[in-house]
């Protein structure tokens, strides 16, 4: 008798694993991405469907809201402050700008002030004072939201913030903030604040839904000042991990271009509540702060285009003198990879730095298997040694700086909701590379001749945990 439920199980089983590759070919993904996840099925019986039930199904092609929604929401109100038609950009980035545009309809805009932060500290120090300042509204969006020290301070002043009058909004993500108990937001909510959890999961390691996280870390206060980088709210982000710091980049922006972040919450906000937020209230007419221009642009499961990664392709394409990457997360597409080589071996200065310790080991080692075909095309690497660097900053030329929430890995590129801030500016490009120097100068430069002398065993473990990047 259980030798036949046995066998059933089994037809069953292989029934089942075989309509799942039939479905995976079908749906025309990269043929990598393809070949691994049948690879995974084929090769780790049960486990290896159970995987593919949380991490592998493809949400890409699900319409997370109607064009006309997304143009209503993020279109109309920063249509009449687009600013391509009245100010001067670099003739070099006509292409890039062209391309962010029509993409993504990340408009053009101009006024705004930008100011580092490359610690925690100081970040919160800044966030916290403008908090306190708002009149008006506060619209906040964070992958990690923990139930620490700082985590505390931030919910108490939006609790009193609140209390004055003002309008509070709070966008988490389900799976990075999962250690969070209920109670920690009926806190908030309980004060009047508006609190949503992005695809809210009730076993965060049995479903698909895992697998598309809202990546974003975003501040908008009263339409006017904004912040945007890789630091979630955490402890950590202040006092590092037990290895040694947390070095991170974050930016705030006062002016015109925080409408262009104000336009990515609203759109997530929708995404959340259902709620449509197009008051012209929330994108006020602004004074010149500063001469930086950007475009805040936008990526995630919800558009096939990948705008992101295209315009860090657009942006490798065009650069002339250096390329400068700092990334917790190595894992790039193919295409990235060879663009970045193709640009060192026409003579740009390539550098990456990569923490020489992450919090992620298996990325860590895939990461690593990238590093003697770079370093063969002439590209330099750099290990960050005093700690983890979490920092996602790229510079180019003295002229582009990009900042936001992605990695450079293709996780960022494909599957979570990132924003990065596209800012053309010498100033603030020329600041950029001042920190990446300054952290180059506590790094470690990878030689060549040195890389491919390490064991075999350990090139050939780099080499197989690639072979998986995918799921990564």
């Amino acid at each position: 008798m259980y030798t036949i439920l046995f066998r059933i199980t089994e037809i069953v089983y292989l029934i089942t694993v075989l309509g799942v590759i039939v479905v995976i070919i079908s749906e025309n993904r990269n043929p990598i991405k393809t070949i691994t996840w049948i690879m995974v099925l084929i090769f780790l019986p049960v486990v290896g469907f159970v995987i593919y039930i949380v991490f592998g199904q493809d949400y890409t092609k699900r319409r997370f809201m109607s064009k006309r929604m997304y143009s209503k929401i993020k279109t109309r109100p920063l249509a009449e402050i687009d600013s391509s038609e009245l100010v001067h950009y670099p003739s070099k980035y006509i292409d890039l700008i062209k391309l962010l545009r029509n993409s993504n309809q990340a408009h053009l805009l101009y006024g705004s002030s930008v100011e580092y932060f490359i610690t925690g500290r100081d970040k919160f120090q800044a966030l916290f004072r403008d908090i306190d300042k708002a009149t008006d509204h506060i619209h906040i969006e964070y992958y990690v939201w923990d139930d620490d020290v700082i985590g505390n301070q931030l919910k108490d002043l939006l609790i009193k913030k609140s209390a004055e009058g003002v309008k509070i909004r709070v966008i988490v993500d389900a799976v990075g903030s999962w250690r969070v108990k209920n109670s920690f937001y009926e806190q908030l909510r309980s004060a009047g604040i508006e609190v949503e959890e992005f695809m809210k999961v009730r076993f965060p390691m049995f479903t698909s839904h895992v697998n598309y996280r809202n990546h974003r870390k975003v501040v908008v206060i009263d339409g006017q000042v904004g912040y945007i980088g890789g630091m979630n709210v955490a402890d950590r982000y202040i006092n590092g991990p037990s290895w040694g710091n947390w070095r991170d980049t974050h930016i705030r922006i006062e002016g015109k271009g925080v409408q262009g972040l104000q336009s990515i919450f609203l759109i997530d906000w929708y995404l959340v509540s259902k709620s449509l937020i197009t008051a012209r209230k929330y994108f006020p007419s602004l004074e010149s702060y500063g001469d930086n221009l950007m475009q805040i642009v936008s990526s995630g499961p919800y558009s096939p285009a990948r705008e992101i990664m295209q315009g860090f392709m657009q942006a490798i394409f065009g650069a002339q003198s250096y390329i400068y990457i700092q990334t917790p997360y190595f894992i790039p597409p193919e295409s990235l990879s060879d663009a970045l080589i193709a640009a060192s071996v026409r003579g740009v200065d390539v550098r990456l730095m990569v923490p020489r310790r992450s919090d992620t080991l298996l990325v860590q080692l895939a990461s690593r298997s990238y590093f003697k075909k770079l370093l063969r095309a002439g590209i330099s690497i750099y290990f960050y040694e005093p700690g983890f660097l979490h920092s996602k900053l790229v510079v180019i030329d003295d002229s582009l700086t990009l900042m936001g929430s992605a990695n450079f890995d293709i996780r960022s590129f494909e599957q979570n909701l990132e924003v990065m801030a596209f800012i053309y500016n010498e100033a603030t490009a020329i600041r950029g590379k001042e920190i990446f120097v300054e952290d180059q100068n506590n790094s470690t430069a990878i030689v060549l001749r040195e890389w491919i002398k390490r064991p075999v065993w350990m090139r050939f473990k780099e080499s197989f945990i690639r072979l998986f990047t995918p799921l990564l």
